[in-house]
């Protein structure tokens, strides 16, 4: 399968296949494929260096796969773990000190979940209940604890509408023989619409604060002692006191202003090409993965700004920009809702109109194209504006926005977010600290240096992805890139960093050489 590559070393210029001098590349070495298409049948994945056994979410199958990659080129399964006496999928799973924590959500989801503790065998060790929809689970840094973001998403008709909240799992003593009692919920009861920030979205008006919230993904500090979570639908950030279980601070991320110079965005399917430009329109950050990391005895957030909303039948926020009446006063004699302009983007009902007069003023669109980094306080220090568009346009200008499912579908995401970045890890090599970005509908791997938080410097996009075959046939390479594992050298079965990428689209788990 072809691997292309892409080097874009500054706005000025465009450099095909060469890598920027002085800093790193990826080199693709195997491929391991459940052979299962769209059904993620690989989505997150965690790696044991003792092992150097790769541990895979399989939800199509209910299992965690486990693989060998003591020879990175060639991934071999070596077993499978049925999950299924547990609940109903394996929604995210992580391993430190030889224990593996799966995170299994009920097979009724609005239930409350569980995490399943494994040995690197697979054997059985323990297990504990959680929240609803256990979407993503980490152990601390030292190894003390396991931190869970409880999505609890409503039932499809929004009847049931169970609360988000944050499970912390004392495993200090091991994972044999855990209880309840191991458990502390860090939850949002004492958060109010009348003492929360205006700006963090409270999609459903009917919902609690506590019900609308659903976490999605967390960092952790290198102490053990604060955890940042994103609430993606929100456009929040919980910032969480570990040892106390609770919930201290709620942060409102803003939104991105796509009128701006450096700040575009292609909106439309139906504008007869690549077409990248400045709109009225305001982006909401929406994060899904983040990770923290240190510079200068200073932490940092870096997140990755796909977007996501309410879409249930029974409580839908989406609509496009042509089916909204606009303001005259906001938008006076404006064009903007044609197909070929911003008719066609998929924006929010829930905000825009602030005087409920069915007219509305603001044009609110899901994600930002784009990641981002934030100081501990959730203050924005960088954005990387159009650049993941203008990156993928230049890469691939005949596949550009297309979707993760078919290679024939140029420009099909430009009204739905774009390439839509999702995984997201950081790692460092010496002295210099580095993003991966995953963008899940385009695919491919962007690599940005972040040594410097406010001046990050792209590096090259990287995308195992063949556009001229099938991708139904399993030989169109890595579709729908997930969860991301950054390994160092000191722990890669190569000796060598490493990384890792699983695809949930296309069912694999792909291995990657990080070469200085």
């Amino acid at each position: 399968m072809n691997q292309s590559k892409f080097i874009f070393p500054g706005a000025l210029g465009l450099l095909l296949c060469l890598p920027v001098a002085g800093q790193i590349h990826l080199q693709l070495l195997g491929t391991y494929s459940t052979n299962i298409f769209n059904a993620s049948g690989s989505e997150i994945s965690a790696y044991d260096a003792n092992t150097k056994r790769v541990f895979s979410s399989n939800v199509k199958n209910n299992a965690v796969d486990i693989l060998d990659i003591s020879d990175p080129k060639s991934p071999v399964l070596m077993t499978s773990v049925s999950l299924t006496r547990y609940g109903g999928n394996p929604n995210h799973i992580d391993v430190k000190n030889g224990i593996v924590a799966v995170a299994v959500e009920n097979s009724v989801k609005t239930d409350p979940g569980m995490v399943v503790f494994l040995d690197t065998s697979g054997t059985y060790l323990g297990s504990v209940t959680v929240g609803a929809e256990p979407d993503m689970l980490v152990f601390t840094p030292d190894g003390n604890k396991v931190l869970v973001a409880n999505e609890a998403e409503p039932n499809d008709q929004c009847t049931i509408d169970p609360e988000g909240s944050i499970s912390i799992i004392d495993i200090s003593g091991g994972a044999r023989g855990l209880t309840q009692d191991n458990v502390k919920t860090a939850d949002f009861k004492a958060f109010t619409k009348d003492n929360i920030d205006p700006r963090i979205r409270i999609v459903t008006a009917s919902n609690t604060v506590a019900q609308d919230l659903e976490p999605e993904y967390i960092a952790v500090s290198t102490d053990s002692k604060t955890a940042w979570v994103t609430l993606q639908e929100a456009n929040a950030l919980a910032i969480v006191d570990i040892d106390n279980a609770t919930v201290t601070r709620l942060v409102s991320l803003g939104f991105k202003d796509y009128s701006l110079p450096g700040n575009g965005l292609d909106p439309s399917d139906r504008d007869g090409g690549v077409n990248i430009g400045n709109w009225p329109v305001l982006g909401m950050y929406q994060p899904d993965h983040i990770s923290a990391y240190q510079v200068g005895g200073r932490t940092y957030l870096v997140t990755a700004n796909e977007g996501d909303q309410r879409d249930w039948p029974g409580c839908n926020e989406v609509t496009r920009v042509s089916s909204l009446k606009l303001d005259p006063a906001a938008f006076p004699g404006s064009t903007i809702q044609l197909p070929a302009k911003l008719g066609r983007l998929r924006v929010t009902k829930v905000n825009g109109d602030a005087n409920r007069d069915g007219l509305y003023e603001k044009l609110y669109a899901f994600g930002a194209r784009s990641f981002a980094i934030w100081n501990a306080d959730g203050q924005m220090v960088f954005e990387s504006g159009d650049a993941l568009e203008q990156i993928t346009a230049a890469a691939y200008p005949d596949k550009f926005n297309a979707t993760h499912t078919a290679n024939l579908s140029f420009d099909a995401r430009s009204p739905d977010k774009g390439p839509e970045p999702e995984g997201l890890v950081v790692g460092r090599l010496g002295d210099q600290w580095y993003a991966f970005i995953s963008l899940e509908r385009i695919g491919g791997i962007l690599v940005y240096d972040i040594t410097v938080p406010a001046t990050p410097r792209f590096v090259e996009y990287v995308n195992n992805r063949n556009f001229n075959l099938s991708t139904k046939g399993g030989t169109a390479g890595d579709l729908g890139s997930e969860g991301m594992l950054f390994v160092p050298a000191a722990d890669s079965p190569n000796g060598k960093e490493m990384l890792i990428v699983s695809n949930e689209v296309s069912g694999t788990v792909s291995t990657y050489q990080v070469v200085q």
